[in-house]
């Protein structure tokens, strides 16, 4: 019975000493995630109840109260993506994806101040250069989501929400740029 009770404890640590590893990889993956969300927040917010709440808008513009929410599972879920995928065995594919992760992520965090400081600011030429960025933000999404696939179809479907809510972002980013004109 004691080296049942030992063979047990040894794969209890080793799987212990798998964990706090993964543990940490998907703290920082949400803590990432949480930056670029507090970063986009924090710019703007000024604008929200200032130029944001005055502009022309379409009218399938969702009322302000569901982006917050929307982003907050977004950004989980990218997050979780993100994990299940370095979690994986190293490869050229995981080395791949996961750079195409941290890329939309850089593109996501470029966005927010492209389109709510330059549109405040720069008025319908700020909004254009925002709609550049979200439309490589789209493009972005979409070679994670097949990158993702290639390592992990689960991540790769996780991704699937986000792309579909930046594609909508997109068309309300257009809209009131032309509209802005």
């Amino acid at each position: 019975m004691s080296g049942a009770r030992a063979q047990q404890s040894t794969l209890e640590s080793a799987s212990d000493q798998r964990l706090a590893p993964s543990a940490l990889a998907l703290t920082g993956f949400l803590a990432a995630s949480l930056v670029v969300a507090a970063l986009g927040s924090a710019l703007a917010a000024p604008a929200l109840s200032g130029w944001y709440a005055g502009v022309d808008k379409p009218m399938w513009t969702p009322p302000d109260s569901a982006f917050g929410p929307v982003w907050t599972v977004l950004y989980t879920s990218m997050a979780i993506a993100a994990w299940l995928v370095w979690r994986r065995p190293p490869s050229t594919a995981r080395r791949r994806a996961l750079v195409a992760y941290s890329v939309q992520l850089a593109l996501n965090a470029l966005w927010t101040p492209a389109f709510f400081v330059l549109g405040s600011t720069a008025g319908a030429s700020g909004l254009w250069v925002a709609l550049g960025i979200i439309v490589a933000l789209d493009f972005a999404i979409l070679a994670a989501i097949i990158r993702f696939s290639d390592v992990s179809r689960p991540a790769a479907v996780l991704l699937l929400p986000y792309w579909f809510w930046a594609l909508f972002a997109t068309t309300l980013n257009a809209a009131i740029a032309v509209l802005a004109v």
